[in-house]
């Protein structure tokens, strides 16, 4: 019964010294996913490559501090794949399959827009380069589960508040077209609002003022499966006992049939 974590780090040295390492060695989860680095590999310790022994996977960002994902797994995978094709953003660090089986888990940070136009910009060409990919992805008849933040607060129960935030990146008529188009055209599954439909199930919090403590949050950390791997989740859990980043680890547990 796999336990997958996806969880945005917002700096792996920053969460390192949060005690991220030492809560994910008390979670028996067969595969964590992470974005946000912010490292490349000659600021990877032993501690942030192997931790208790797991296999560790990670694409980095070309530029210093910037980006970054990876794939924790407890076995070594069958095939690792680094990037999805895009110069442009495989340059950035942005995605990390690996195949273990007939299953794959992907770890994937999709561009935010909310720096500036250029960088909005910057997202709509990501998602109209991944929506292929995620087709392609789907053709193959895999079981695939992918983890990350997708910078993308999917309805209005996704987000505290939804009213003023209707023409900020995030939260845009045509980001969040695009991701009913990921669920209803390519044919994934948002896992964990198919296991709980309530409101205020957040992931990530602004620094600003009192949006945690008051949970004034978005729903932008997805588990993203197949329906077949989906129709097996049963368990879903947002932890934020601990905070590690300005994000929260997203758990979920699944049955795999033989």
């Amino acid at each position: 019964m796999p336990k997958i974590i996806s969880a945005n780090l917002n700096g792996i040295r920053s969460a390192a010294k949060k005690g991220f390492f030492n809560w994910m060695g008390t979670q028996t989860a067969d595969f964590i996913c992470v974005q946000e680095l912010k490292a490349q590999l000659p600021d990877m310790t032993p501690e942030f490559l192997n931790p208790h022994g797991y296999h560790g996977h990670f694409h980095y960002a070309e530029k210093k501090g910037y980006s970054g994902t990876g794939v924790y797994s407890k076995v070594e995978p069958d095939a690792v794949h680094i990037g999805f094709g895009s110069p442009e953003f495989d340059a950035e660090g942005r995605y990390v399959r690996c195949d273990f089986g007939n299953l794959s888990v992907i770890s994937v940070y999709c561009p935010s827009g909310s720096s500036g136009p250029e960088r909005q910009e910057a997202k709509f060409r990501f998602m109209e380069l991944f929506l292929p990919h995620l087709l392609a992805l789907k053709a193959l008849g895999r079981e695939v589960v992918i983890c990350g933040d997708w910078n993308i607060a999917h309805h209005e129960i996704d987000l505290k508040n939804w009213k003023g935030n209707k023409k900020n990146s995030g939260f845009l008529p045509e980001e969040r077209e695009w991701l009913t188009r990921v669920f209803d055209e390519v044919g994934f599954v948002d896992v964990h609002r198919g296991l709980d439909k309530r409101e205020d199930q957040y992931t990530w919090w602004s620094n600003r003022g009192q949006a945690y403590a008051k949970n004034v949050g978005w729903r932008i950390d997805y588990h993203v499966a197949t329906p077949g791997i989906a129709a097996q989740a049963h368990t879903v859990s947002v932890y934020k006992d601990e905070r590690f980043s300005d994000h929260a680890p997203l758990i979920i547990d699944y049955t795999i049939k033989a």
